[in-house]
């Protein structure tokens, strides 16, 4: 991958409360081989690594096995660590290589290239959704998207969506499913996510607006959506 710097002119700049690593405290703490500091990293993070890690690898306990060696490679590389990306950051870099590599000596060489090529062909809302009548504002939306307004918790706290979503999410293309995991479930800001995954921001962008496209697509094809 290139060098994390190289990216530094087409990422988007901090966003507001993302100017100071959010693990400082931590960092400084780990620095001084505070053990009760580490402990606090790995229950703030493991959840998350181990979930991105699935995403490389055929099964949950290789994923496991992928985050505890990534925790090792933390704390060895930790020295090392010269700050120019959040703590999390450079966290992540590590577990997805990897991740990505141990799929590949398993057999589940999923991971594309160059992230940047992904899908480039594909549009991100079904063309026939638009109106094409010359007379009646051509471009524009024949029927806007659905609200979901004051229905969503009710969907959320239903089993059934649960799954289907997850189903979904498992149908979206790798390079839009970990892009749209760390933006919408995990919580990440753009800048991580362009830093982590040695993206632009442009390409960040369009990843996440393919994956939600094709996650609202979906959802509402179902037949109790309506």
């Amino acid at each position: 991958m290139a060098n994390i710097v190289a990216r530094s002119d087409v990422l988007p700049p901090p966003e507001d409360g993302q100017r100071t690593d959010p693990d400082a405290g931590l960092l400084d703490r780990l620095r001084e081989h505070d053990e009760a500091a580490f402990g606090e990293l790995v229950a703030r993070y493991h959840g998350s690594m181990r979930g991105i890690a699935a995403l490389f690898v055929p099964s949950l306990a290789i994923a496991e096995e992928v985050a505890q060696d990534t925790w090792i490679a933390i704390l060895s590389g930790l020295p090392r660590f010269e700050g120019r990306s959040s703590l999390r950051t450079w966290m992540l870099r590590i577990l997805t290589n990897r991740a990505r590599s141990r799929g590949q000596l398993e057999g589940r060489s999923r991971w594309v290239a160059s992230l940047e090529a992904e899908g480039d062909h594909e549009a991100a809302v079904d063309s026939d959704r638009f109106s094409d009548d010359p007379s009646s504002w051509p471009g524009h939306w024949r029927a806007h998207p659905r609200s979901w307004q004051g229905e969503v918790e009710e969907r959320l706290l239903s089993k059934e969506w649960q799954a289907h979503l997850r189903t979904l999410l498992e149908d979206l293309p790798l390079a839009q499913r970990i892009v749209v995991m760390l933006r919408d479930i995990e919580g990440w800001p753009a800048r991580d996510v362009c830093l982590a995954l040695d993206i632009s921001s442009g390409n960040q962008r369009v990843l996440l607006h393919r994956a939600r496209a094709r996650l609202r697509s979906a959802l509402e094809a179902r037949p109790d959506a309506t």
